[in-house]
């Protein structure tokens, strides 16, 4: 299968390097073909400017210039894998802006002859959410995690298969240890090699 790793963290080498890491080894033990998109080693602009807003509001199915290796990506994806740090209940914003600005008409959705909104994601059939929290999993629950739901629901609704998201949350990250960290990387790496 063909799989795809949409990672967003500032800093190479961070924790949630680790997890995309994690989840590259599994995915390629399981004979999966891995495809990476690092948002920030791109440079990814989140913001969605005025021509695109247009393109977009034109509904044409046009993507936006640069963003056909992400678009051609996750149309072919068959397993389709997160991983980012959840900050401020939500996903950083290089990831929110890349929702916005590559999951538009024809990739993300199409709209049928009534103009009714039509799911256009058609090979995903496995959605994996990786994150950390910097608070406990009680605190999280009382805010709401926003980008838990995103992803698990709007982004899922725009899936043709509606794949059941797993998420996978190490919360309470400052306080966690070598060892709570070592293992919830083992269960990533092992859950990715199942699929």
């Amino acid at each position: 299968m063909k799989a795809v790793i949409v990672y967003c963290h500032p800093v190479e080498g961070s924790f949630c390097s680790a997890m995309r890491d994690a989840a590259r080894r599994g995915l390629e033990a399981a004979g999966h073909e891995v495809s990476v998109i690092d948002l920030a080693a791109e440079g990814f602009d989140p913001v969605m400017g005025r021509d695109e807003w247009d393109v977009y509001m034109a509904h044409s199915g046009a993507v936006p210039a640069g963003l056909e290796r992400h678009a051609a990506l996750l149309s072919q994806a068959e397993i389709l894998v997160f991983a980012y740090p959840t900050w401020w209940s939500g996903v950083p914003a290089q990831l929110k802006g890349w929702f916005e600005r590559v999951l538009v008409p024809g990739v993300g959705f199409r709209l049928d002859e009534r103009k009714k909104v039509r799911p256009a994601i058609g090979h995903v059939r496995h959605l994996h959410v990786l994150t950390t929290y910097g608070s406990p999993k009680l605190y999280v629950r009382l805010v709401n995690d926003n980008g838990r739901r995103l992803i698990g629901r709007a982004l899922r609704l725009a899936m043709v298969h509606r794949p059941r998201p797993v998420h996978h949350g190490l919360y309470a990250m400052d306080k966690a240890t070598a060892d709570d960290r070592g293992k919830f990387l083992a269960r990533i790496e092992e859950r990715m090699s199942r699929l």
